[in-house]
């Protein structure tokens, strides 16, 4: 292996990164890093100050052109977009726990959607890899003031995004435990327990299977939960999973995974379900994870 295959197999897990919380798409942000690759390859590396910044604004500017093609298909696209799901363990270092954060979740990915894809770029170089501002200016070929605007811009739209609550790891896994366990049984009042009145569902069938786009009231979402294991009782299979770094659920019927669901709580209850049923989405997850 070369100095330069491994210099820029050192820095492909960041490159990854940020590829897909730019596109939410696995696939996607492979194709990115293959092709900053390719261009790495090209490259004259001995006029390269800063390799690393080399590679980060590269990866950057072709995940701003994908997003921008993306998002024209994006608004085609048949009923809600959600971002694919990966089975993702958590950080185990201070180093991963401070750069990974919760900013992977689905929930989070799905929020950015609210914006366009430079002011994505400039959000999340800044918060979530923390880099400098003069660095964000060379990627974006903008000025440091009108990056410092963008970031200030994004944070104003996303706190139009519903509330976020900070919660425990082990409070998250212990009612997804909870949720399943319910799920599973048929409780329907185990089920109605654990929602939030005002819970709501979003669904993403691609238009290729059925999905509710937004359902929304803690009982409704528990009779739509509990029929579903009264049609396919014992056919019905629900795992707790580490799903972007986060507990979630992965529904099998007869088998096959039939949906990917990720939770967010206020600690207590459910107050929101993201549901990946696109099976585009759901190929990778159905191909590397098989129920206990």
């Amino acid at each position: 292996m070369t100095d330069s295959t491994s210099l820029f197999n050192r820095h492909r897990p960041r490159l990854q990164a940020i590829a897909y919380r730019m596109l939410g798409s696995v696939a996607d942000a492979e194709d990115i890093v293959q092709d900053a690759w390719l261009r790495w390859h090209e490259a004259d590396h001995s006029t390269l100050d800063n390799p690393e910044a080399w590679l980060v604004t590269v990866t950057t500017r072709l995940s701003i052109d994908s997003l921008r093609a993306a998002k024209t298909q994006r608004e085609n696209y048949t009923g809600v977009w959600l971002p694919e799901p990966t089975l993702m363990a958590p950080p185990s270092t201070p180093e991963e726990i401070h750069e990974f954060a919760d900013d992977v979740s689905v929930a989070f990915l799905f929020m950015l959607e609210r914006l366009s894809p430079e002011a994505r770029a400039a959000f999340l170089m800044r918060e979530v890899f923390d880099v400098d501002y003069e660095d964000i200016a060379k990627a974006l070929d903008k000025t440091e003031t009108a990056c410092r605007q963008l970031v200030r811009r994004a944070k104003q739209q996303l706190q139009q995004s519903p509330p976020r609550h900070k919660v425990s790891r082990e409070t998250h896994h212990r009612l997804m435990l909870g949720f399943a366990d319910a799920m599973q049984r048929g409780d329907f009042h185990g089920l109605y327990a654990l929602l939030n009145d005002n819970a709501e569902l979003i669904g993403d069938g691609g238009g290729k299977v059925p999905s509710f786009a937004s359902l929304v009231g803690g009982k409704r979402l528990a009779q739509l939960f509990y029929a579903g294991q009264r049609r396919y009782r014992d056919t019905l299979r629900v795992e707790v999973a580490l799903v972007n770094g986060q507990w979630a659920l992965l529904r099998y019927i007869q088998g096959a995974l039939e949906s990917v669901q990720s939770y967010e709580t206020d600690g207590q209850r459910i107050t929101r379900v993201l549901v990946q049923r696109n099976p585009d989405k759901l190929a990778r997850i159905a191909a590397s994870y098989s129920p206990s």
